[in-house]
């Protein structure tokens, strides 16, 4: 059964596009990890800098090439933080970055973490016909395993954009060998979101793919993000903090984190043509975001998104 065969339960009358964001419409996994003593996921989104999806009017994908990289020292570092802290993660990577950096690759996987696909170029799903991003996920896919020599199962959409409008990435990416995805953040916000999707793992139908979304709290009538990126470095640490444990203690329940290796590194150039909203969610606190990580690392037990979630599967 594909996302738009869900029949929802009690609304015949739907239409297949409210049928398919229907969070009834959904196949909720919550019984498989509620009151387990799991770890949180810890996960990186392999991009350098000039890759981000707000400065893809100011800096051309032809021009990539041609721009110093920060990566390699930057995955160097988290490397190094992770291996002192006892952290294993899953980084979501692009094809791009396999191709240019094959190394990089080699030393995330020989360090023990988890490879997992982000794409090739950092592109959203909606700017995909469908069999364009067949090729997308599948070539990454199987450039990652052949780096790497370890399996690729998981995905994270570039710019979490599996949105109500390209659910049918989830029988795309199932067909192409993933077996799970975590590409929903269900909150509002201007660029993304599926806030009625549920907060916690659900399949995308009956018997489709695993989606873990990003981890957000209930609260005043609406979700909260809670899963770092720019709300970590915007919002106090003791919210985030406070907001992991109650997902942790209150819900029982596995919470997901993730940054990026340019949210380490306060010293990147700093791009022309960028507009004041972009450039502030960008470049504010670089300079403090190290050692918040750090603090999380160690207030927190993490590990991979596939021992998380697809052993209790």
């Amino acid at each position: 059964m594909g996302v738009g065969d869900v029949k929802h339960p009690d609304h015949a009358e739907l239409s297949p596009l409210e049928e398919r964001t229907s969070a009834a419409g959904f196949s909720e996994q919550v019984h498989r990890y509620r009151g387990r003593d799991l770890p949180n996921a810890m996960t990186v989104d392999v991009e350098d800098y000039f890759q981000v999806s707000a400065f893809e009017n100011a800096i051309s994908r032809d021009d990539w090439a041609n721009i110093p990289a920060r990566l390699p020292r930057n995955i160097a570092e988290i490397l190094q933080l992770f291996e002192q802290e006892g952290v294993k993660a899953t980084f979501f990577t692009l094809g791009w970055v396999c191709e240019k950096f094959p190394q990089i690759v080699r030393d995330i996987a020989a360090a023990g973490h988890e490879i997992a696909s982000h794409g090739h170029e950092h592109s959203r799903v909606w700017t995909f016909e469908r069999e364009q991003y067949r090729m997308d996920v599948e070539g990454t896919r199987k450039r990652l395993e052949d780096v790497s020599g370890t399996p690729v199962v998981g995905y994270r959409a570039p710019s979490f954009s599996i949105g109500k409008e390209t659910l049918w990435a989830y029988d795309v990416l199932a067909e192409a060998g993933y077996q799970y995805s975590s590409s929903v953040f269900p909150i509002h916000h201007d660029h993304y979101g599926l806030p009625n999707a549920p907060r916690f793992p659900f399949r995308s139908s009956a018997d489709g793919l695993l989606e873990i979304p990003m981890s957000s709290v209930s609260l005043l009538g609406r979700n909260w993000p809670c899963s770092g990126g720019g709300y970590f470095r915007l919002l106090p640490l003791r919210y985030s903090v406070w907001a992991i444990k109650s997902i942790n203690e209150q819900e029982q329940l596995p919470a997901v984190f993730y940054f990026h290796p340019w949210e380490i590194d306060p010293d990147q150039p700093r791009v022309d043509g960028i507009s004041a909203k972009a450039r502030f969610r960008h470049y504010l606190n670089l300079d403090k975001f190290k050692d918040r990580l750090t603090h999380m690392l160690r207030k927190f037990r993490w590990d991979r998104m596939d021992r998380i979630f697809l052993e209790q599967s």
